[in-house]
């Protein structure tokens, strides 16, 4: 007999039962599409639409159609890499670290964090290679044999360590959001009317059959799959953080970008998924499985980790103080009191100011509130990674070499973009993919007393229904 604590409300909500959680998930994969998505992925598509345009300017016409100049020579599109890699940091943070720590909490959100990290990941990876200027020559990158003599990449560069840490992010955070889906694909292939859907299911759940000796192996590949990703959550923001901190630049050259990048990934990822969750929940009628209770677990994690931010912003004033550098501390009083204070300002009074209103459990606990602030904590991390690139190149050592950047409106476009790219994949994902783990929901089911108290002992008997045989071994 487990034990219901009478403190935690129930993950699951609604007195659902394995039925039910089945019916509730593949409804909006089965289900003919409805208007809210429709007109979500219209909008996604423009932006998209915009993508596409701005790209074929910027490879047509080449990299004078964005802001740069000869000071400034990274600014919008190394901003955007960074951000949109930080966005993708809480997937494997919720899907490994949280597995590891087992931490119940996850379930219902992970598999929406997992393909948020993917498609963010994608985004990213668009940055660099447009960067280059001559994209078709990207795979010179890699330490590949070649003809063309002793032409190889220079492993002391972090530059080049991005492109192993990333690729590595990117390879395994795709197998284990993968690995997780395949038990749901089975059961829509179970249910699937139509040939088309039923071949399609099929060929992905690539013949799982729920025997106990199946999700033995599944688990355990989880879990392998957590461990490896665990370090990834530390190093690859740490790796991305290098790309400055081994410069000798003013304002970039400190050795506290490594934790201060990290942290400042979770508390970026953790809004996004906020983001994301607060529209699915409403747009598939998800809110018994997408509660307060995890709106809430998220909320503490961006205090956490938003405080972590502000105390990082404090201590490289502290630190250019105490150095004694001139030029160190020009920097940081040029980033609040020079030409771009409106982008420092911006970015502590989303990052630091915003997120401590939720400390406060009525705005913890409101969807509204929950949705206001993860916007803004967004819009003040990329203004963080915007003032980190812009302020400390555009007044370097020489006043003659001074020069300001403003972006273009490819440059604006390019970013636009790539949001309707992010939310073109999300919103394709939401439809034709559970966006829901119902194998790992149905296995914390057992600890709610919704399952005792409303329904009776008989209740949980309905997960030998048809539409439901491909999880129940996990759950018996």
């Amino acid at each position: 007999m487990q034990h219901v604590s009478p403190i935690r409300e129930p993950l699951v909500t609604g007195g659902k039962t394995y039925h039910d959680i089945t019916q509730d998930v593949c409804r909006q994969v089965e289900a003919k599409p409805n208007v809210r998505w429709a007109a979500a992925l219209a909008v996604a598509l423009v932006g998209l639409a915009i993508f596409i345009y701005s790209v074929y300017r910027t490879l047509w016409y080449g990299i004078g159609e964005w802001g740069l100049n000869k000071t400034v020579g990274w600014a919008w599109d190394i901003t955007n890499f960074v951000w949109w890699v930080g966005i993708g940091h809480a997937g494997t943070l919720i899907s490994a670290i949280l597995l590891l720590f087992r931490q119940k909490w996850r379930t219902s959100i992970n598999r929406a964090a997992e393909a948020m990290t993917i498609f963010a990941v994608i985004c990213a990876a668009m940055f660099p290679v447009l960067h280059m200027g001559r994209p078709w020559l990207a795979y010179w990158v890699l330490p590949l044999p070649n003809t063309f003599g002793s032409l190889w990449v220079n492993f002391n560069s972090p530059l080049l360590w991005d492109v192993f840490a990333i690729s590595t992010y990117f390879s395994v955070s795709l197998v284990f959001w993968y690995i997780g889906l395949i038990p749901d694909f089975a059961t829509i292939r179970d249910r699937a009317t139509g040939p088309i859907a039923r071949r399609a299911y099929a060929a992905l759940s690539m013949g799982w059959t729920g025997s106990a000796k199946a999700w033995s192996r599944y688990e355990t590949v989880s879990l392998i799959l957590a461990g490896l990703a665990t370090p990834l959550v530390l190093s690859v923001h740490t790796i991305v953080s290098m790309d400055f901190a081994t410069s000798v630049i003013p304002g970039w050259h400190t050795t506290i970008f490594p934790p201060y990048f990290v942290a400042g990934a979770i508390f970026s990822g953790f809004a996004m998924v906020l983001t994301l969750m607060i529209i699915t929940r409403k747009v598939f009628f998800l809110e018994d499985y997408i509660t307060l209770e995890h709106v809430e677990s998220m909320n503490k994690v961006i205090i956490l980790t938003g405080s972590i931010v502000g105390i990082a912003y404090t201590t490289e004033f502290f630190i250019a103080w105490y150095s004694g550098v001139e030029y160190e501390q020009y920097a940081f009083i040029n980033r609040a009191f020079g030409p771009y204070w409106w982008a420092y300002w911006s970015m502590m009074t989303c990052n630091v100011i915003t997120p401590q209103l939720f400390w406060f459990r009525k705005i913890r606990r409101s969807l509204t509130a929950t949705f206001i602030i993860s916007i803004f904590v967004n819009i003040g991390m990329w203004f963080e990674r915007f003032v980190i690139i812009v302020t400390s190149l555009h007044r370097d050592y020489l006043p003659s070499s001074w020069a300001m950047f403003s972006p273009t409106i490819i440059d604006i476009g390019v970013y636009v973009g790539t949001i309707g790219l992010f939310f073109t994949l999300f919103l394709l994902f939401a439809k034709f993919f559970p966006v829901v783990n119902m194998a790992e929901v149905k296995a914390i089911l057992k600890s709610s007393s919704e399952v005792t108290h409303s329904h009776g002992r008989g209740a949980t008997m309905h997960a030998t229904d048809k539409d439901s045989n491909s999880n129940t071994h996990h759950n018996e």
